[in-house]
């Protein structure tokens, strides 16, 4: 307990110790969009928080930033909400083609060029 900052949960307690959620991984990059409205009952201040931040797609690393907690403990959180059908999560490969390897190649010979 800190005068100032109030209590402090560690971030592995935020996520009963897992390290991961049920289902797949989530890329960093992976967009995240709010199926439901906060508040929902039974949900922590995090999980809110996350929800409030999806209302417009968001990137699971920029929730991380916003909720200044570390990815792992992000991606976790995420899964949940996802599991309980309160956040979709499109997959960056869902998001469009990749560019392709010729095409970045000379974007790093230009870059060296610099």
């Amino acid at each position: 307990m800190d005068e100032e900052a109030g209590p402090f949960v560690r971030p592995y307690a935020l996520i009963r110790g897992r390290t991961r959620s049920s289902g797949e991984n989530l890329d960093l990059i992976a967009m995240v969009t709010a199926t439901g409205e906060p508040p929902v009952a039974g949900l922590g201040p995090e999980q809110e928080a996350i929800l409030r931040a999806a209302s417009t797609p968001i990137s699971v690393a920029d929730v991380a930033v916003e909720l200044d907690l570390p990815v792992g403990v992000v991606r976790v959180l995420l899964g949940d909400l996802r599991d309980n059908g309160l956040v979709s999560v499109s997959s960056p490969s869902s998001a469009g083609p990749r560019p392709n390897e010729r095409i970045l190649k000379e974007v790093i010979n230009g870059l060296r060029a610099l």
